[in-house]
């Protein structure tokens, strides 16, 4: 089994290819470029590589969101792109679930959080009990603070990763009610090994769509829809 994997819901741009339980070549690119001017080439480069035909992929496993709008808009049109010429299904992978599924059999509850601006955070909790991962809390839009809220009632050690972590560790550590932990660098961020191995996953599980099936998941408005929603209710109370 080969599965192709995408990642381009943050300032990460990421490619992958897993092949039977293993990657087989991953490209990562955390830099200030558009996923327009690297998603394609890195592809193209881990092809040349490998020499893999593209065609001999059985699906496409793309981070879906949340994330950046301009982001997964690429990823996703990569991915459908793809999908749709390679007549190859498309598998959903929601990226804060994606994130945490690479802290294998962490001892600790695991709480990725995407900066979301204005306090909120893009994020959800989960858990290895051994080799097994569970949701605790699907993954959702919400306030830093209510986060902690919830973060509090688990009795377990919590272990925060991702591009948030900078933003509000220092609110994190003085809400807990309990020691907090965070991911070291090389497992904080996105990446499309991951993707491509939870995509591994829920293809044997049958967790499959087509390319024209397939939708980011934003969680919430962009801020120009949000702009726009402000300004139409102002027009209507004048």
């Amino acid at each position: 089994m080969r599965v192709l994997g995408i990642e381009s819901s943050s300032l990460v741009a990421s490619i992958a290819i897993w092949t039977d339980d293993s990657i087989t070549a991953e490209y990562t690119f955390n830099f200030k470029k558009t996923h327009s001017q690297t998603l394609l080439p890195m592809l193209d480069e881990i092809i040349k590589m490998t020499e893999i035909p593209l065609d001999s992929i059985d699906a496409i496993a793309v981070s879906a969101g949340p994330g950046s709008f301009t982001g997964l808009r690429i990823g996703s049109a990569t991915a459908k792109g793809l999908g749709l010429a390679l007549k190859k299904p498309l598998i959903h992978i929601p990226t804060i679930e994606a994130m945490a599924y690479q802290c294998f059999s962490s001892s600790y509850i695991l709480c990725p959080i995407m900066d979301a601006r204005r306090n909120q955070v893009y994020t959800g909790i989960y858990q290895y009990n051994g080799e097994q991962f569970s949701t605790l809390m699907d993954q959702s839009a919400m306030d830093i603070a209510e986060l902690m809220r919830v973060v509090n009632e688990f009795e377990c050690e919590v272990m925060f990763l991702g591009d948030g972590v900078p933003v509000y560790k220092e609110m994190i550590e003085q809400l807990s009610n309990k020691p907090c932990h965070f991911a070291p660098s090389f497992m904080n961020r996105q990446r499309a090994g991951a993707v491509a191995a939870l995509g591994a996953k829920y293809y044997k599980e049958g967790k499959i769509e087509t390319a024209t099936q397939h939708q980011p998941d934003y969680l919430r408005k962009s801020q120009a829809e949000r702009e726009l929603e402000e300004k139409t209710k102002e027009k209507e109370t004048k």
